[in-house]
């Protein structure tokens, strides 16, 4: 066609889609509603990157590199930018340290650090202590607490000061904007921490632009440290300024890091994030990190993810394309009189194609304008909410053209895709009926069906099969998009056969059926598109059932239900003392605990303290994976040989506990909350100084063999267990190690939360320190959620971070989001039912004439054109139905495929949402029906009947 020719068809679609106000706003608004979601994405995207200076000010504020130390001894391999990727290699048994690593053992990380950097180097050290809790209006607050200096510009870009003034005064403090929203104070209150008895005062409210989420608490240099270290106990703070593992540093003037001297410092065991380096970063042949990934042939690129994704977009594009269609289908049979004239005048096919593909063409660029420009003002208006959504400031509001270009052009192409099977139908229509307004009824094409069945058994096994031996994106979205347009395909065929049932129904639905299968050009794209919305919404249906379905499956409980478990904490509140005030606070807030049950910890030395000893619990070697034993370095090939030997691919003896040791200790009460076993033989088994545990996999010759572990004399590195010899080369110090035998007894358990249990005597007995680790109670009902919150209330105010449980078991996730999804597609399918209606009201005025003629009531056209919408909806549920289980099933499959290729194979979970999918077969159609015949008028116009 002639450029002039395609201009005189835009012209026309122009003014039929003035014409057709609303079927032409329904159009634009089913392709404008993708294109503003993914040009909002884009936008959105776009503007949280951030510029190399405003990354530079997140990470390190106005400093001009920022140092981590990341252990003595060890060697740094690191990206130029940081959150790329780093490694860490140490000390190695057998080799003596470089001079490098000799050196970072034998000095101070902070003062060697200052020994490394240029002359004049100032170190700021970055300080992030342990959290604590904090007074507010309420009650009290988990908070977390760090120190700087913010009168100093260092910080600006890092920490930003968004109200107040910043801190001067030892007891001032600032504070982030969500720790003031959670705590119901303002700037010029007053709170206090725990364990300490001055209160601060809050001077400024500040925000972290990466981290908005952070609730935290900003005091001076040296005064939270010193505070909260008095409060637990310690003495001072922890050590000066050279004690941190992380420092800022300001240079001297026209003193920069380069990437030379980050690698040296890297040999050192800094990881240094440079200004200088981050500005003008090196060629990759020059930083070894990305060697070595080379080297390992790393891929970051998560393969299931990408699958999932691509067939998610494919599919929604799909989907709209389908959706759409009816609309211009409706549109060509309206006008048919229109195209009828055209073709009479001389225009052939190609100028009535050309017409409808121009409605396609002009209502997609519409609908992409339309929703390129929602999407900026959308994100522009929305921009401050978003970025709380996201946790972190944008870099800058950015659009970028070529990008919303690219996704305009997507939505026309969507336009244009919708429009071509209307088109090609138009262009194949008779003249005479055409202008007639006469159709006739032609059967449909079996070679058209035949390949439909081809496309669906083809598309499935392609999706089904395909991610075991190919690209896992492509087998999934190209497989699921071939068997949904197989489906299309086989749509007139398939509604042929729908009309057979038309002799058992009564009047209206056999009129409907019949009406529908003689007019298939109408109802094919109609039960398409219904099928299109159907099939998304089982799709996701499946996914999301399936999943949940083996996470419950995965879930392991680690008390009885509604049991309650309170244990000591970490670091300050591992005090055995605290845990009597827990007991009570807990027995005070929450009533009808039943019996308490105390669990003591049997270990070599403290259980919760570093540098003790350690207790093991192995199965017998003739069941245990070899790879578990303490072999020394294997050779590769004997390494992936073991890997696949079946005690290593289903290994035994596993267990989850709540407590820090593989034998605990207590009386046959304890027992019984803990683990359910309430057999008076195991309590007698206690009584009589026996082990109890629940997996058999430990017990041989009836007996159990436990083995202690000395630790390390002190000097030695307990880290590495490394020592120099006399040769200077590193060896292992090998703890000292003995084994205990104990006559055990066996009582199987649901739960697998414990390696043995004995009483507290028989573990002194075997050699073990005992010591208090928590309590059990069993109560008769379920906790309430009130009471439960109560009890972490009241916790709150003895220890910092309590160890507080409620066993409820697997909370799966809320069945409304399933039902919301039905009911969007559901939405979405009377809208495409009700378009089709709206056709098949319009080609039937002379069915309703004759009726009418013969003595029909005026309630046959309500109930006409009900079931009318009711079949399309049901045939399109139907279809929709068997279509979404392809690509569910599909993604759940590759979710199943290890990432290790030598891993394990586990068998894919696939669960059906029945509730969701009976509802979407059964109560669509009636809903659809029910709704025709609410909006119809039963009044009937009578029409001259053609000649």
């Amino acid at each position: 066609m002639k450029l002039g020719a395609w201009r005189v068809a835009l012209r026309i679609a122009r003014r039929d889609a003035l014409q057709a106000k609303g079927r032409s706003a329904l159009v634009i608004a089913m392709i404008a509603l993708p294109v503003l979601g993914v040009a909002g994405a884009d936008v959105v995207f776009r503007s949280a990157q951030l510029e190399p200076e405003q990354k530079i000010a997140r990470i390190m504020g106005e400093a001009d590199a920022m140092v981590s130390a990341y252990g003595q001894g060890m060697i740094v391999v690191q990206s130029p930018t940081p959150g790329e990727g780093m490694s860490t290699d140490g000390l190695r048994e057998g080799q003596k340290p470089t001079p490098e690593q000799q050196r970072s053992l034998d000095v101070e990380p902070g003062a060697l650090a200052k020994e490394l950097l240029p002359a004049g180097a100032e170190l700021i050290r970055v300080v992030r202590s342990e959290g604590t809790t904090a007074t507010t209006k309420a009650g009290q607050l988990r908070v977390g607490t760090s120190e700087a200096d913010l009168t100093d510009p260092i910080w600006r870009g890092r920490i930003d000061l968004i109200d107040g003034r910043a801190p001067t005064a030892a007891q001032e403090l600032a504070v982030t904007g969500e720790f003031l929203k959670l705590s119901g104070l303002k700037i010029g209150d007053s709170t206090t921490l725990r364990g300490v008895d001055r209160p601060f005062t809050i001077t400024a409210a500040v925000e972290f632009p990466g981290e908005l989420g952070e609730s935290q608490l900003i005091g001076r240099p040296d005064v939270l440290t010193r505070a909260l270290a008095k409060a637990n106990g310690a003495n001072g703070s922890r050590g000066g300024p050279s004690g941190s593992g992380e420092w800022l540093v300001r240079l001297p003037a026209g003193q920069q890091l380069g990437w030379p001297k980050v690698l040296e410092l890297n040999k050192y065991g800094f990881q240094v994030t440079s200004r200088a380096v981050l500005l003008d970063p090196p060629p990759r042949s020059e930083v070894p990190y990305y060697n070595q990934q080379n080297q390992y042939g790393g891929d970051l690129i998560d393969k299931t993810a990408l699958a999932v994704l691509a067939t998610v977009a494919g599919m929604a594009l799909l989907e709209i394309v389908l959706l759409a269609g009816p609309a211009f289908a409706v549109g060509a049979r309206r006008s048919r009189r229109q195209l009828g004239l055209l073709a009479a005048g001389g225009g052939d096919r190609s100028h009535v194609r050309s017409v409808v593909l121009g409605g396609g063409m002009v209502l997609g660029l519409t609908g992409s304008v339309v929703g390129v420009a929602l999407a900026a003002v959308t994100v522009a208006v929305a921009r401050p909410w978003l970025e709380e959504l996201a946790g972190r400031r944008f870099g800058s509001f950015d659009l970028v053209p070529l990008d919303l270009l690219g996704v305009a052009l997507i939505g026309l192409a969507t336009g244009l895709l919708a429009a071509v099977v209307p088109a090609v139908q138009a262009s194949r229509q008779d003249v005479v009926e055409a202008l007639t307004g006469r159709g006739s009824v032609k059967p449909p094409s079996r070679k058209l069906a035949l390949l439909g069945l081809l496309m669906l058994g083809g598309g499935a096994a392609i999706a089904l099969l395909g991610p075991q031996v190919g690209d896992r994106a492509l087998a999934v979205l190209g497989g699921s998009v071939i068997a949904e347009l197989g489906m299309v395909a086989c749509t007139p065929m398939l509604v042929g056969l729908f009309g057979k049932l038309g002799r058992w129904l009564p009047l209206s639905p056999r009129l409907a059926l019949r009406d529908s299968v003689r007019h298939r050009g109408r109802t094919a794209p109609a039960v398409a598109a219904v099928m299109a919305a159907v099939a998304g919404a089982v799709a996701v249906g499946i996914y999301a059932t399936s999943s949940d379905q083996e996470q419950r499956q995965d879930y392991r409980a680690t008390l009885p239900s509604g049991a309650v478990k309170i244990s000591l904490g970490y670091g300050p509140d591992a005090e055995p003392g605290l845990l009597a005030a827990e007991r009570a606070a807990l027995e005070q807030q929450m009533s009808g605990l039943g019996p308490r049950g105390d669990i003591f910890e049997a270990g070599v030395g403290s259980t919760r303290r570093p540098g003790s000893g350690y207790l093991e619990l192995k199965v017998p070697k003739e069941i245990r994976c070899p790879l578990y034993d303490d072999n020394g370095p294997l050779p590769d090939e004997e390494y992936q040989r073991l890997r696949k030997d079946p005690r290593c691919v289903h290994p035994v003896g596993n267990y989850a506990s709540v407590f820090n040791s593989p034998v605990l200790a207590g009386d046959a009460t304890a027992l019984a909350n803990l683990t359910g076993v309430r057999d008076p033989a195991a309590a007698q088994a206690l009584a009589q100084g026996k082990v109890v545990v629940l997996d058999p996999d430990f017990v041989k010759d009836g007996s159990i063999t436990l083995t202690l572990v000395e630790p390390l004399p002190e000097g030695q590195n307990s880290t590495t267990g490394l020592v120099p010899g006399s040769d200077g080369k590193l060896t292992r110090a090998e703890p000292k190690r003995h084994e205990v035998k104990a006559e055990a007894v066996v009582f199987p358990s649901a739960l697998h939360n414990l390696g043995a249990f004995a009483s507290p005597e028989t573990a002194r007995r075997l050699g073990l320190t005992v010591t208090e680790g928590g309590s059990v109670w069993q109560p008769a009902e379920m906790p309430g959620s009130a009471d439960e919150q109560k009890a972490e209330a009241a916790l709150a105010k003895v220890v910092s971070d309590a160890q507080f449980t409620v066993e409820r078991g697997y909370q799966g996730r809320n069945d409304l989001v399933l039902l919301a999804l039905t009911g969007f597609a559901s939405i979405v399918a009377l809208g495409a039912a009700g378009i089709a209606t709206g056709l098949a009201s319009a080609d039937s005025q002379g069915d309703l004439t004759t009726l009418a003629a013969v003595g029909a009531t005026g309630g046959i056209r309500r109930r006409l054109s009900g079931f009318q919408c009711g079949v399309i909806a049901a045939m399109g549920a139907l279809l929709g139905t068997v279509s979404g289980v392809v690509p569910a099933v599909a993604l759940r499959k590759i979710q199943a495929i290890p990432m290790d290729p030598d891993g394990p194979v586990k068998e894919a979970v696939i669960a059906f949402p029945w509730l969701n999918i009976g509802l979407t077969l059964l109560v669509l159609p009636a809903v659809a029906v029910l709704l025709a015949m609410l909006f119809t008028r039963s009044r009937l116009t009578l029409l001259r009947r053609s000649a």
